[in-house]
Protein backbone atom coordinates (compact mmCIF):
# COMPACT_ATOMS: atom_id res chain seq x y z
CA UNK A 1 0.00 0.00 0.00
CA UNK A 2 1.26 3.59 -0.92
CA UNK A 3 0.64 6.35 1.26
CA UNK A 4 1.48 10.23 0.96
CA UNK A 5 2.14 11.39 4.57
CA UNK A 6 1.95 15.02 4.28
CA UNK A 7 3.14 16.61 8.15
CA UNK A 8 4.88 20.22 8.87
CA UNK A 9 6.37 18.82 12.34
CA UNK A 10 9.72 17.36 10.83
CA UNK A 11 10.31 14.57 14.15
CA UNK A 12 6.49 13.94 14.23
CA UNK A 13 6.80 12.93 10.31
CA UNK A 14 9.95 11.24 10.52
CA UNK A 15 8.93 8.93 13.26
CA UNK A 16 5.48 8.58 11.51
CA UNK A 17 7.49 7.76 8.35
CA UNK A 18 9.68 5.35 9.84
CA UNK A 19 6.41 3.41 12.02
CA UNK A 20 4.66 3.28 8.47
CA UNK A 21 7.73 1.70 6.60
CA UNK A 22 8.42 -1.09 9.28
CA UNK A 23 4.61 -1.87 8.81
CA UNK A 24 5.31 -2.41 5.28
CA UNK A 25 4.01 0.30 3.55
CA UNK A 26 5.34 2.71 0.90
CA UNK A 27 5.78 6.10 2.34
CA UNK A 28 6.15 9.39 0.64
CA UNK A 29 6.44 11.95 2.93
CA UNK A 30 6.20 16.53 2.68
CA UNK A 31 6.21 19.02 4.71
CA UNK A 32 3.80 22.11 3.30
CA UNK A 33 0.88 22.16 1.24
CA UNK A 34 2.00 23.02 -2.01
CA UNK A 35 4.04 19.97 -1.38
CA UNK A 36 0.79 17.75 -0.45
CA UNK A 37 -0.76 19.18 -3.18
CA UNK A 38 2.11 18.45 -6.07
CA UNK A 39 2.07 14.73 -4.77
CA UNK A 40 -1.34 13.93 -4.41
CA UNK A 41 -2.54 15.56 -8.04
CA UNK A 42 -0.36 12.42 -9.35
CA UNK A 43 -3.48 10.47 -8.36
CA UNK A 44 -1.42 7.19 -7.12
CA UNK A 45 -1.92 6.58 -3.23
CA UNK A 46 -3.85 4.57 -1.53
CA UNK A 47 -4.41 6.68 1.41
CA UNK A 48 -3.49 9.99 1.92
CA UNK A 49 -2.48 11.74 5.91
CA UNK A 50 -2.86 15.01 5.41
CA UNK A 51 -2.02 17.50 8.41
CA UNK A 52 -4.42 20.80 8.54
CA UNK A 53 -2.18 23.05 9.63
CA UNK A 54 0.09 23.14 6.81
CA UNK A 55 2.18 25.88 5.87
CA UNK A 56 1.71 27.77 2.63
CA UNK A 57 -1.55 26.08 1.73
CA UNK A 58 -3.92 24.39 4.80
CA UNK A 59 -4.70 20.67 4.90
CA UNK A 60 -8.37 21.92 4.11
CA UNK A 61 -7.65 24.05 0.93
CA UNK A 62 -5.21 20.62 -0.13
CA UNK A 63 -7.86 18.37 0.23
CA UNK A 64 -11.02 20.61 -1.26
CA UNK A 65 -8.40 21.45 -4.22
CA UNK A 66 -7.65 17.57 -4.69
CA UNK A 67 -11.35 16.27 -4.61
CA UNK A 68 -12.25 19.01 -7.11
CA UNK A 69 -9.85 17.42 -9.57
CA UNK A 70 -10.99 13.96 -8.96
CA UNK A 71 -8.59 12.49 -6.85
CA UNK A 72 -10.39 9.97 -4.85
CA UNK A 73 -7.79 8.19 -2.59
CA UNK A 74 -8.75 8.20 1.12
CA UNK A 75 -7.71 10.85 3.38
CA UNK A 76 -7.28 11.04 6.77
CA UNK A 77 -7.17 14.45 8.25
CA UNK A 78 -4.28 14.93 11.41
CA UNK A 79 -5.04 17.92 13.28
CA UNK A 80 -4.89 19.24 17.19
CA UNK A 81 -7.75 20.95 16.26
CA UNK A 82 -10.71 18.21 17.87
CA UNK A 83 -13.65 20.47 18.36
CA UNK A 84 -17.18 19.00 16.69
CA UNK A 85 -17.19 22.22 14.12
CA UNK A 86 -13.80 21.37 12.53
CA UNK A 87 -14.06 17.69 12.54
CA UNK A 88 -17.47 18.26 10.56
CA UNK A 89 -16.02 20.68 8.45
CA UNK A 90 -13.00 18.25 7.21
CA UNK A 91 -15.56 15.80 6.78
CA UNK A 92 -17.64 17.76 4.64
CA UNK A 93 -14.50 18.74 2.24
CA UNK A 94 -14.51 15.28 1.71
CA UNK A 95 -12.23 13.80 4.28
CA UNK A 96 -13.02 10.09 4.92
CA UNK A 97 -11.34 10.17 8.56
CA UNK A 98 -10.32 12.31 11.18
CA UNK A 99 -7.64 11.90 13.84
CA UNK A 100 -7.10 14.11 16.88
CA UNK A 101 -3.50 14.87 18.05
CA UNK A 102 -1.95 13.35 20.05
CA UNK A 103 -2.91 9.53 18.82
CA UNK A 104 -1.48 6.33 19.13
CA UNK A 105 0.12 4.97 16.18
CA UNK A 106 -2.11 1.67 16.76
CA UNK A 107 -5.18 4.13 16.25
CA UNK A 108 -3.38 5.35 12.91
CA UNK A 109 -2.68 2.30 11.83
CA UNK A 110 -6.40 0.85 12.13
CA UNK A 111 -7.48 3.85 10.85
CA UNK A 112 -5.92 3.42 7.21
CA UNK A 113 -6.36 0.08 6.80
CA UNK A 114 -10.02 1.05 7.78
CA UNK A 115 -10.46 3.47 4.81
CA UNK A 116 -8.52 1.25 2.18
CA UNK A 117 -10.71 -1.35 3.19
CA UNK A 118 -13.76 0.59 1.97
CA UNK A 119 -14.93 -0.16 -1.76
CA UNK A 120 -12.94 2.18 -4.36
CA UNK A 121 -15.79 4.06 -6.49
CA UNK A 122 -16.26 3.52 -10.36
CA UNK A 123 -14.35 6.28 -11.22
CA UNK A 124 -11.35 4.53 -9.88
CA UNK A 125 -12.01 1.26 -11.10
CA UNK A 126 -13.41 1.47 -14.77
CA UNK A 127 -12.04 0.88 -17.45
CA UNK A 128 -9.95 3.63 -19.66
CA UNK A 129 -10.11 3.94 -23.16
CA UNK A 130 -8.80 5.64 -26.24
CA UNK A 131 -9.39 5.26 -29.76
CA UNK A 132 -8.56 1.31 -30.47
CA UNK A 133 -7.18 0.50 -26.85
CA UNK A 134 -8.48 -0.16 -23.94
CA UNK A 135 -7.05 -0.90 -20.59
CA UNK A 136 -8.53 -2.56 -17.31
CA UNK A 137 -7.16 -1.11 -14.07
CA UNK A 138 -8.37 -3.91 -12.15
CA UNK A 139 -6.64 -6.63 -14.15
CA UNK A 140 -3.45 -5.20 -15.73
CA UNK A 141 -4.95 -6.02 -18.95
CA UNK A 142 -4.36 -3.92 -22.29
CA UNK A 143 -6.82 -4.89 -25.22
CA UNK A 144 -6.50 -4.25 -28.29
CA UNK A 145 -8.04 -4.73 -32.07
CA UNK A 146 -5.65 -7.99 -32.20
CA UNK A 147 -6.26 -9.17 -28.59
CA UNK A 148 -5.23 -8.53 -25.16
CA UNK A 149 -2.15 -8.62 -22.80
CA UNK A 150 -1.08 -8.70 -19.34
CA UNK A 151 0.71 -6.26 -17.69
CA UNK A 152 3.19 -6.17 -14.82
CA UNK A 153 2.64 -3.96 -12.40
CA UNK A 154 5.10 -0.89 -13.32
CA UNK A 155 3.71 -1.64 -17.20
CA UNK A 156 0.46 -0.80 -15.67
CA UNK A 157 0.91 2.17 -13.76
CA UNK A 158 2.74 3.73 -16.71
CA UNK A 159 -0.14 2.61 -19.02
CA UNK A 160 -2.91 4.26 -17.02
CA UNK A 161 -0.55 7.51 -16.21
CA UNK A 162 -0.42 7.78 -20.43
CA UNK A 163 -4.31 6.96 -20.75
CA UNK A 164 -5.32 9.81 -18.08
CA UNK A 165 -3.40 11.94 -19.92
CA UNK A 166 -3.78 11.08 -23.36
CA UNK A 167 -2.14 13.40 -25.80
CA UNK A 168 -0.75 15.57 -23.30
CA UNK A 169 3.16 15.54 -23.27
CA UNK A 170 4.46 14.14 -19.81
CA UNK A 171 7.86 14.84 -18.81
CA UNK A 172 10.69 12.47 -17.45
CA UNK A 173 10.46 13.65 -14.37
CA UNK A 174 6.90 13.42 -13.86
CA UNK A 175 6.57 10.22 -15.23
CA UNK A 176 9.23 9.08 -12.87
CA UNK A 177 7.54 10.73 -10.04
CA UNK A 178 4.32 9.15 -10.73
CA UNK A 179 5.13 5.60 -11.60
CA UNK A 180 8.37 5.61 -8.87
CA UNK A 181 7.57 8.10 -6.28
CA UNK A 182 9.76 10.96 -4.89
CA UNK A 183 12.08 8.97 -3.01
CA UNK A 184 12.93 6.32 -5.25
CA UNK A 185 16.50 5.72 -6.64
CA UNK A 186 15.02 4.52 -9.98
CA UNK A 187 18.05 5.92 -12.59
CA UNK A 188 16.14 7.32 -15.84
CA UNK A 189 17.09 4.16 -17.86
CA UNK A 190 14.68 2.36 -16.33
CA UNK A 191 12.05 4.80 -17.98
CA UNK A 192 13.17 4.02 -21.32
CA UNK A 193 13.19 0.49 -20.33
CA UNK A 194 9.67 0.62 -19.44
CA UNK A 195 8.41 2.29 -22.28
CA UNK A 196 10.24 0.60 -24.39
CA UNK A 197 8.25 -2.82 -23.35
CA UNK A 198 4.98 -0.48 -23.40
CA UNK A 199 5.70 -0.10 -26.87
CA UNK A 200 5.99 -3.45 -27.80
CA UNK A 201 3.02 -4.18 -25.84
CA UNK A 202 1.26 -1.72 -28.40
CA UNK A 203 2.18 -3.49 -31.20
CA UNK A 204 1.15 -6.74 -29.64
CA UNK A 205 -2.54 -5.70 -29.02
CA UNK A 206 -2.19 -3.89 -32.75
CA UNK A 207 -3.01 -0.47 -31.26
CA UNK A 208 -3.07 2.55 -33.67
CA UNK A 209 -1.56 4.57 -30.47
CA UNK A 210 1.93 4.83 -29.91
CA UNK A 211 4.58 6.42 -27.67
CA UNK A 212 5.91 9.35 -29.02
CA UNK A 213 9.73 10.54 -28.09
CA UNK A 214 9.73 14.33 -26.99
CA UNK A 215 13.18 14.91 -27.40
CA UNK A 216 14.92 16.84 -24.37
CA UNK A 217 11.42 16.61 -22.79
CA UNK A 218 9.95 13.40 -22.37
CA UNK A 219 7.01 11.12 -23.86
CA UNK A 220 2.96 11.38 -25.37
CA UNK A 221 0.59 8.93 -26.16
CA UNK A 222 -1.14 9.57 -29.30
CA UNK A 223 -2.05 7.99 -32.76
CA UNK A 224 0.40 6.87 -35.17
Amino acid sequence: MRILLAEDDEELNRALCFQLKAQGFSVDTCLDGEEALFYGEQNIYDVILLDRMLPHMEGTAVLSRLRKKGVLAPVILITALGTLTDKVTGLNLGADDYLVKPFAFEELLARIHCVARRPRTLENTRNISFLDLTFYPEEYRLSGPSGSCTLSRREAALMETFLRRKEQPLSRSSLLLTVWGPDSDVEEGNLDNYIHFLRRRLTTVGSSLSIKTLRGFGYCLKEK
